[in-house]
Protein backbone atom coordinates (compact mmCIF):
# COMPACT_ATOMS: atom_id res chain seq x y z
CA UNK A 1 0.00 0.00 0.00
CA UNK A 2 1.32 3.40 -1.00
CA UNK A 3 2.64 5.45 2.04
CA UNK A 4 2.74 2.39 4.35
CA UNK A 5 5.50 2.26 7.02
CA UNK A 6 5.47 -1.54 7.09
CA UNK A 7 8.83 -3.12 6.29
CA UNK A 8 9.09 -5.85 3.74
CA UNK A 9 9.56 -9.47 4.88
CA UNK A 10 13.03 -9.44 3.32
CA UNK A 11 14.13 -6.41 5.36
CA UNK A 12 12.87 -7.96 8.60
CA UNK A 13 14.76 -11.13 7.88
CA UNK A 14 17.95 -9.16 7.26
CA UNK A 15 17.63 -7.38 10.61
CA UNK A 16 17.08 -10.63 12.46
CA UNK A 17 20.16 -12.11 10.87
CA UNK A 18 22.44 -9.30 12.20
CA UNK A 19 24.31 -10.06 15.48
CA UNK A 20 23.28 -8.16 18.63
CA UNK A 21 25.92 -5.56 19.48
CA UNK A 22 26.95 -5.37 23.18
CA UNK A 23 29.53 -3.09 24.84
CA UNK A 24 31.69 -5.06 27.29
CA UNK A 25 33.54 -3.11 30.04
CA UNK A 26 36.51 -4.85 31.58
CA UNK A 27 36.62 -5.13 35.40
CA UNK A 28 39.66 -3.73 37.26
CA UNK A 29 42.24 -6.24 38.38
CA UNK A 30 42.46 -6.92 42.16
CA UNK A 31 45.96 -5.42 42.22
CA UNK A 32 44.73 -2.20 40.59
CA UNK A 33 41.84 -1.89 43.08
CA UNK A 34 44.19 -2.37 46.05
CA UNK A 35 46.59 0.25 44.63
CA UNK A 36 43.75 2.75 44.22
CA UNK A 37 42.59 2.15 47.82
CA UNK A 38 46.13 2.66 49.11
CA UNK A 39 46.45 5.92 47.18
CA UNK A 40 43.16 7.20 48.60
CA UNK A 41 44.29 6.28 52.13
CA UNK A 42 47.62 8.10 51.71
CA UNK A 43 45.84 11.12 50.30
CA UNK A 44 43.46 11.22 53.27
CA UNK A 45 46.31 10.97 55.75
CA UNK A 46 48.21 13.81 54.08
CA UNK A 47 45.08 15.97 54.21
CA UNK A 48 44.64 15.28 57.93
CA UNK A 49 48.30 16.06 58.57
CA UNK A 50 47.98 19.31 56.63
CA UNK A 51 44.96 20.34 58.72
CA UNK A 52 46.88 19.57 61.95
CA UNK A 53 49.87 21.62 60.78
CA UNK A 54 47.67 24.58 59.87
CA UNK A 55 45.99 24.48 63.31
CA UNK A 56 49.30 24.24 65.16
CA UNK A 57 51.13 26.79 63.02
CA UNK A 58 50.51 29.85 65.27
CA UNK A 59 51.79 28.02 68.34
CA UNK A 60 54.83 26.65 66.52
CA UNK A 61 55.60 30.04 65.01
CA UNK A 62 55.52 31.84 68.35
CA UNK A 63 57.81 29.28 69.97
CA UNK A 64 60.16 29.36 66.96
CA UNK A 65 60.29 33.13 67.20
CA UNK A 66 61.16 33.08 70.89
CA UNK A 67 63.50 30.10 70.99
CA UNK A 68 65.28 30.34 67.64
CA UNK A 69 64.95 33.73 65.97
CA UNK A 70 66.67 35.87 68.56
CA UNK A 71 68.59 39.06 67.80
CA UNK A 72 72.33 38.69 68.33
CA UNK A 73 73.29 39.05 71.98
CA UNK A 74 69.76 38.57 73.32
CA UNK A 75 69.32 35.57 75.59
CA UNK A 76 66.57 34.59 77.97
CA UNK A 77 67.28 35.14 81.64
CA UNK A 78 65.24 32.11 82.56
CA UNK A 79 66.53 28.61 81.86
CA UNK A 80 64.53 26.80 79.18
CA UNK A 81 63.41 23.34 80.23
CA UNK A 82 64.08 20.61 77.66
CA UNK A 83 62.07 18.54 77.28
CA UNK A 84 59.15 20.50 78.64
CA UNK A 85 57.20 18.72 81.36
CA UNK A 86 53.39 18.53 81.15
CA UNK A 87 51.37 19.48 84.20
CA UNK A 88 50.67 16.30 86.22
CA UNK A 89 47.32 15.00 87.44
CA UNK A 90 47.82 16.24 91.00
CA UNK A 91 44.87 17.24 93.14
CA UNK A 92 45.50 19.93 95.74
CA UNK A 93 43.33 21.96 98.10
CA UNK A 94 42.83 25.71 98.12
CA UNK A 95 42.77 27.92 101.22
CA UNK A 96 39.07 27.16 101.65
CA UNK A 97 39.78 23.43 101.71
CA UNK A 98 38.23 22.78 98.29
CA UNK A 99 39.83 20.17 96.03
CA UNK A 100 41.44 21.59 92.87
CA UNK A 101 43.09 19.55 90.13
CA UNK A 102 46.30 21.11 88.78
CA UNK A 103 45.37 20.44 85.13
CA UNK A 104 42.40 22.80 85.54
CA UNK A 105 44.94 25.66 85.73
CA UNK A 106 45.82 25.17 82.06
CA UNK A 107 44.77 27.84 79.60
CA UNK A 108 46.78 30.63 81.25
CA UNK A 109 50.47 31.35 81.65
CA UNK A 110 51.39 30.42 85.23
CA UNK A 111 54.15 32.07 87.27
CA UNK A 112 54.72 29.59 90.09
CA UNK A 113 56.51 29.73 93.44
CA UNK A 114 56.89 26.91 95.95
CA UNK A 115 57.13 27.43 99.72
CA UNK A 116 55.79 26.00 102.96
CA UNK A 117 52.66 27.40 104.51
CA UNK A 118 54.70 29.20 107.17
CA UNK A 119 55.98 31.52 104.38
CA UNK A 120 59.14 33.07 105.77
CA UNK A 121 60.86 36.16 104.35
CA UNK A 122 62.03 34.55 101.09
CA UNK A 123 58.52 33.26 100.44
CA UNK A 124 57.00 36.69 101.02
CA UNK A 125 59.50 38.28 98.64
CA UNK A 126 58.57 35.75 95.96
CA UNK A 127 54.87 36.41 96.38
CA UNK A 128 55.43 40.16 96.18
CA UNK A 129 57.63 39.75 93.10
CA UNK A 130 55.04 37.51 91.39
CA UNK A 131 52.31 40.09 91.95
CA UNK A 132 54.50 42.96 90.72
CA UNK A 133 55.64 41.05 87.62
CA UNK A 134 52.03 40.31 86.70
CA UNK A 135 50.97 43.91 87.19
CA UNK A 136 53.96 45.03 85.14
CA UNK A 137 52.59 43.26 82.06
CA UNK A 138 49.91 45.93 81.71
CA UNK A 139 47.25 44.90 79.19
CA UNK A 140 48.68 41.36 79.11
CA UNK A 141 48.46 40.77 82.86
CA UNK A 142 45.17 38.87 82.53
CA UNK A 143 46.97 36.24 80.47
CA UNK A 144 49.15 35.27 83.44
CA UNK A 145 48.17 33.86 86.86
CA UNK A 146 50.51 33.84 89.84
CA UNK A 147 50.47 30.60 91.75
CA UNK A 148 51.79 29.59 95.17
CA UNK A 149 52.13 25.83 95.72
CA UNK A 150 52.44 24.72 99.35
CA UNK A 151 54.06 21.27 99.76
CA UNK A 152 53.47 20.92 103.53
CA UNK A 153 50.70 21.11 106.09
CA UNK A 154 51.74 24.35 107.82
CA UNK A 155 48.87 26.84 108.11
CA UNK A 156 48.96 30.12 106.18
CA UNK A 157 48.96 33.17 108.46
CA UNK A 158 45.70 35.09 108.49
CA UNK A 159 47.64 38.35 108.09
CA UNK A 160 49.01 37.11 104.77
CA UNK A 161 45.69 36.11 103.22
CA UNK A 162 44.48 39.56 102.08
CA UNK A 163 47.60 39.94 99.93
CA UNK A 164 46.75 36.64 98.21
CA UNK A 165 43.33 37.72 96.95
CA UNK A 166 44.44 37.59 93.29
CA UNK A 167 46.74 34.57 93.67
CA UNK A 168 46.03 30.88 93.17
CA UNK A 169 47.16 29.14 96.35
CA UNK A 170 47.10 25.35 96.49
CA UNK A 171 48.39 22.87 99.04
CA UNK A 172 49.84 19.86 97.17
CA UNK A 173 51.71 16.67 97.95
CA UNK A 174 55.43 17.50 98.06
CA UNK A 175 56.59 14.17 96.64
CA UNK A 176 54.23 14.44 93.68
CA UNK A 177 55.26 18.05 93.07
CA UNK A 178 58.93 17.05 93.00
CA UNK A 179 58.14 14.70 90.10
CA UNK A 180 57.18 17.75 88.03
CA UNK A 181 59.13 20.85 89.08
CA UNK A 182 62.82 20.64 89.88
CA UNK A 183 65.46 23.12 91.08
CA UNK A 184 68.79 23.81 89.43
CA UNK A 185 71.74 21.71 90.58
CA UNK A 186 72.69 22.59 94.13
CA UNK A 187 69.52 24.65 94.69
CA UNK A 188 66.26 24.10 96.55
CA UNK A 189 62.81 23.92 94.97
CA UNK A 190 61.75 26.97 96.96
CA UNK A 191 64.51 29.21 95.53
CA UNK A 192 63.13 29.58 92.01
CA UNK A 193 60.15 30.96 90.15
CA UNK A 194 58.79 28.59 87.49
CA UNK A 195 56.89 29.42 84.30
CA UNK A 196 54.21 27.15 82.83
CA UNK A 197 52.75 27.85 79.37
CA UNK A 198 48.99 27.85 78.58
CA UNK A 199 49.20 24.29 77.26
CA UNK A 200 50.28 23.13 80.72
CA UNK A 201 53.99 22.62 80.08
CA UNK A 202 56.63 23.70 82.58
CA UNK A 203 59.00 25.42 80.17
CA UNK A 204 61.21 27.87 82.11
CA UNK A 205 62.96 28.18 85.48
CA UNK A 206 64.18 31.57 86.69
CA UNK A 207 67.40 31.91 88.71
CA UNK A 208 67.10 32.82 92.39
CA UNK A 209 66.97 36.61 92.57
CA UNK A 210 66.79 39.12 95.36
CA UNK A 211 67.54 42.33 93.48
CA UNK A 212 65.87 44.74 91.09
CA UNK A 213 68.15 43.78 88.18
CA UNK A 214 67.05 40.15 88.34
CA UNK A 215 63.39 41.12 88.57
CA UNK A 216 63.79 43.36 85.52
CA UNK A 217 65.27 40.48 83.53
CA UNK A 218 62.38 38.20 84.48
CA UNK A 219 59.92 40.88 83.39
CA UNK A 220 61.65 41.19 79.99
CA UNK A 221 61.42 37.43 79.47
CA UNK A 222 57.70 37.52 80.30
CA UNK A 223 57.09 40.45 77.95
CA UNK A 224 58.84 38.68 75.07
CA UNK A 225 56.81 35.53 75.65
CA UNK A 226 53.58 37.53 75.74
CA UNK A 227 54.44 39.14 72.41
CA UNK A 228 55.53 35.87 70.83
CA UNK A 229 52.30 34.08 71.85
CA UNK A 230 49.88 36.96 71.22
CA UNK A 231 48.63 35.36 67.98
CA UNK A 232 47.22 32.25 69.65
CA UNK A 233 46.87 32.95 73.37
CA UNK A 234 44.12 35.09 74.87
CA UNK A 235 43.18 35.82 78.48
CA UNK A 236 40.89 33.35 80.21
CA UNK A 237 40.39 29.61 80.18
CA UNK A 238 37.96 27.41 78.34
CA UNK A 239 38.63 28.81 74.85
Amino acid sequence: MSGSNSSSPAAKSALLDQPLGLTVHSLPLPQEAALADAQRTRSGRWKMLLVAIVCAAPVLASYFTYYVVRPEGRRSYGELIEPQRPIPSITGTDLAGQAVSLPTLQGQWLLVSVAGGGCEDACERHLYLQRQLREGLGKDKDRLDWVWLIPDGAPVRESLRPALAQATVLRVDGAQLAQWLAPAHGRQLTEHLYLVDPMGHWMMRFPPTQDVAGATKIRKDLERLMRASAGWDQAGRGK
